[in-house]
């Protein structure tokens, strides 16, 4: 089964909630307020690994969420934070925000870690709000509380060469014999039904080459396996396009290289200008191969180095090592998608907005009241004392003001509503 594009869901844990509590020993009276700290949740981290090559592991699991932190405890003990969780990739792995298509992060190189989502922060006990005028605070505040994210997992092979052509040309077994790779062969269409990497060694250096798919006619519009693969090429340095030149299936060499090239161009421009090499396989059941050379040259315009070769006899594979070797040398190096990471969500804590509903009420909402409203208990005259007295201290009884607001309106937040005076 192809796994090279799917959808999961990631959820940082919630924050711990603040603890109220009072200092309670014999002979101690009037203990103050020693409630603690909630916990922060775990944070969902992206990290590439080289030992993994599609995303199979994704096939049942879909979704991966963080450790909630823990709720604080009397006597000043903080929550313990929850475990992050961390998600391997392949590397080449992008990582796309489903609900807008944004590239969030490229997971290129191996080691590489994206923190996706943070965890919710722990809410402060009660000990945290006690000030000379307030000894005795019975509020604490909530953990913040994390919401779930679809993102779109897509692999891009990280190789430097890409053998493309028609199913069953002779890819894999060329792939076979130049590389340390393994793939499954048959003489059937469709055997690759995933790009498989290989390192060829030559000298003291190596090269990556990846074996995709077979491409058909209308494989940018979806036909056959080719389109779900075609975005493996993007990365890739060099073209190696690969042509049975025996005839034995009743192909023309001629059509199969226009053919491919069509679908390279049309699922993307720069694909169809990236440098080729054209390989003609299956020398071994070929009589005529300088005549062959001669008739494609007659019909194809494009100025490209052709090689034949026997993958079976090995003829001439050696020569075709070496001349893709000193072609990568002229060609530059791939690149990650340029994209400055960022994670999925962050916070608000900062944003006021205010509406007017109707005439003398106003709602008050953004992350600034949302991030506040966690350590407010309305039914506590002190808690809202807290509140109104943070709206004044923070401004935001200057921007009722400058909205409009006048003693007596109507204020609406979340499900409160009370009359304000200035």
């Amino acid at each position: 089964m192809n796994l090279d594009k799917v959808i999961i869901t990631i959820k940082s844990g919630n924050g711990g909630s603040g603890k109220v509590s009072f200092h309670r020993e014999k002979f101690v009276e009037k203990g103050g307020p020693d409630g603690g700290d909630g916990g922060k949740g775990g944070d969902i981290y992206f990290v590439a690994d080289k030992s993994k090559n599609t995303l199979i592991d994704f096939q049942y699991t879909k979704r991966f969420e963080a450790e909630n932190g823990s709720g604080g405890a009397g006597n000043l003990q903080n929550g313990k934070n929850g475990k992050d969780v961390y998600i391997k990739v392949p590397c080449g792995t992008v990582i796309i925000d489903a609900s807008t298509n944004q590239v969030l992060a490229d997971m290129y190189e191996d080691g590489q870690t994206y923190l996706a989502l943070a965890g919710g922060r722990g809410g402060k006990g009660n000990n945290f709000f006690k000030s000379p005028t307030r000894q005795s605070p019975r509020f604490s505040q909530l953990g913040e509380v994390t919401k779930p994210y679809k993102v779109i997992l897509q692999l891009k092979t990280i190789a430097d060469v890409a053998l493309v052509g028609k199913p069953n040309v002779g890819k894999s077994t060329l792939l076979s014999v130049i590389s340390n790779a393994k793939p499954k062969i048959a003489d059937y269409e469709f055997t690759t039904l995933s790009p498989n990497l290989g390192v060829v060694k030559i000298y003291d250096d190596s090269f990556v080459v990846a074996d995709i798919p077979g491409l058909i006619d209308g494989a940018s519009e979806g036909a056959g396996l080719g389109h779900e693969f075609l975005a493996h090429i993007e990365r890739t340095r060099l073209v190696v396009h690969v042509i049975d030149a025996s005839g034995y299936y009743g192909n023309d060499i001629v059509e199969d290289y226009k053919t491919i090239n069509k679908e390279l161009k049309k699922y993307n421009e720069t694909l169809s200008k990236r440098p080729q090499i054209v390989v003609f396989t299956k020398l071994d059941l070929v009589d005529d191969i300088d005549e062959k050379i001669k008739y494609f040259k007659s019909k194809i315009k494009d100025k490209v180095t052709i090689v034949p070769i026997s993958s079976i006899t090995r003829k001439n594979v050696n020569d075709l090592i070496k001349i893709i070797y000193e072609k990568l040398k002229t060609l530059p190096k791939s690149k990650p998608i340029p994209v400055e990471q960022t994670q999925l969500a962050k916070i608000d804590t900062t944003s006021v907005v205010i509406t007017k509903l109707e005439p003398n009420v106003f709602e008050l909402s953004g992350g600034y009241l949302d991030n506040l409203q966690r350590g407010i208990v309305f039914n506590d005259s002190r808690s809202l004392a807290y509140f109104q007295m943070r709206l004044e201290k923070d401004g935001i009884m200057d921007k009722l003001k400058e909205a409009g607001v006048v003693d007596g309106d109507t204020i609406v937040f979340g499900n409160l509503q009370y009359e304000i005076y200035f």
